[in-house]
């Protein structure tokens, strides 16, 4: 299955057209390129740009570019959120802009089974969170720390044995492929993503700050099992520099690795779909299984770092931090539970998933995520989406004690309960209403609560 990636347009305006007339004049380079390049021998139906995308078609000159091998994309996504209790009211507005360009090797050069994927992102707005809220987990999942454009994804993978095995190098969001729920996909809140107890250690590679690395997958003959591993930069880009995108192996950064195995039941024989996580429009064949097939995932994960940081609480003889590795793993399920009304493209899927860490670095050592999405809520409405979740991370014993030794109270979770409602007005535009409740922003026990009220508009260019 293929899950929505993250994106924003940045809130100064002139710096952000820029960027953007910029990003459009290099994909009209792209599209010189691709016309110029031989005509593919075996057309294939391309995704359906006119009906799915603002922009569309382009006189036919997109389509006839994903017969040549290239796939060109961009999309915007804006979050206005207003917050009330955790620690000031107010409210802000979140912007995230994706460019994307996917290549066909095989069709553009003769290199069998290989894909070639670029994904800049540039995120920028006022932080609701770092400002208002005040959550460990944060509030949304395109919120960044401070505003960037840089690359999120440039990889080339190779397939092997039929596609049965991949290996992917280059700078790749681990968040792309791995614990992921694609059912949770709907919620706004980052702790459906990237686990926050892994989120909150020394810099993963996750959205918006990919590190290099490389990462192998493997699937059983019918492609319901399956296993990969990533080995990845310990510290994504350059902290020194954290607007740019850099590769840099520098003295302490160490390793990243991290490894899942799963079972997918309902994907035997669904040899026809990506194994890369490129995330691009889908043809129309891909479209249909995507709307009418149910979900279905058994996962488990373990991760580690390589380099060690400073624990929250131990000390050495000489009342220096002892040094650790951060480690932990997660158990995810997803399933689709029965159709609405007896009409395919219309159902309920509860998710869940548990994780774990060391808890010796950061704020959470645990963490449970618990859900259901409804597709079509309402027979007139099939191309909707409803979910409702809820998240609790558990707040670690040492950080707990580091804060009582500070002076402050706290409680032993921060938990979070989102409803949110996708409402597709076009295939290319959606407004999606979004609540979420928020108790224990930051731990400690004198936060006031948090309700947050806003929404997501989504467009897709």
């Amino acid at each position: 299955m293929i899950s929505e990636d993250t994106g924003t347009l940045g809130a100064g305006g002139t710096v952000g057209r820029n960027l953007l007339n910029g990003r459009l004049q290099a994909a009209a380079v792209a599209l010189l390129a691709g016309l110029a390049m031989p005509a593919a021998a075996e057309p294939e139906a391309a995704p359906d740009y006119a009906g799915t995308t603002l922009t569309g078609d382009w006189n036919g000159a997109r389509s006839e570019l994903w017969q040549r091998g290239l796939a060109l994309e961009a999309g915007l996504k804006l979050d206005s959120l207003h917050n009330r209790g955790g620690a000031t009211d107010g409210g802000h507005t979140l912007s995230h802009l994706e460019l994307k360009l996917r290549a066909d090797l095989e069709k553009l050069m003769g290199w069998s089974n290989a894909v070639a994927y670029v994904n800049s992102n540039t995120d920028a707005g006022s932080g609701i969170n770092a400002r208002h809220t005040g959550s460990l987990m944060g509030v949304s999942n395109i919120e960044v720390p401070v505003p960037t454009t840089r690359l999120f994804h440039a990889w080339v993978q190779k397939g092997f044995l039929d596609d049965r095995f991949s290996l992917l190098v280059g700078i790749y969001p681990i968040d792309s492929e791995f614990f992921t729920m694609d059912s949770a996909a709907t919620l706004l809140h980052p702790a459906y993503g990237p686990p926050a107890d892994l989120a909150l250690t020394n810099t993963p590679s996750v959205f918006n700050n990919a590190a290099f690395g490389l990462r192998a997958k493997w699937f059983s003959e019918g492609r319901e099992v399956y296993a990969m591993a990533a080995l990845m930069d310990g510290i994504p880009n350059d902290p020194a520099r954290p607007k740019a995108t850099a590769i840099r192996f520098a003295k302490g950064d160490g390793a990243f690795v991290i490894g899942e195995i799963g079972w997918m039941p309902l994907e035997t024989g669904h040899s026809f779909e990506p194994v890369d996580p490129a995330q691009v429009r889908q043809t129309p064949g891909l479209v249909a299984h995507e709307k009418y097939g149910g979900l279905s995932k058994y996962a488990i994960g373990l991760w580690r770092y390589g380099n060690r940081v400073a624990d929250q609480l131990d000390v050495d003889a000489d009342n220096n931090p002892l040094q650790r590795r951060s480690q932990g793993g997660y158990l995810l399920a997803e399933r689709t539970l029965f159709s609405l009304g007896g009409d395919a493209g219309r159902d309920v899927t509860a998710f869940g998933r548990y994780s774990f860490s060391s808890g010796d670095s950061t704020s959470i050592d645990r963490m449970w995520n618990l859900g259901l999405r409804l597709r079509g809520p309402f027979a007139s409405r099939p191309d909707d989406s409803l979910a409702i979740g809820w998240t609790r991370s558990r707040l670690a014993s040492k950080w707990r004690a580091a804060q009582a030794a500070a002076g402050t109270d706290t409680a032993t979770s921060e938990d979070a309960i989102e409803i949110s409602w996708r409402v597709a007005i076009t295939p290319w535009l959606a407004l999606q209403p979004d609540l979420q409740y928020i108790r224990h922003p930051g731990g400690a026990t004198a936060a006031r609560h948090a309700t947050l009220a806003g929404g997501r508009v989504e467009i897709v260019f």
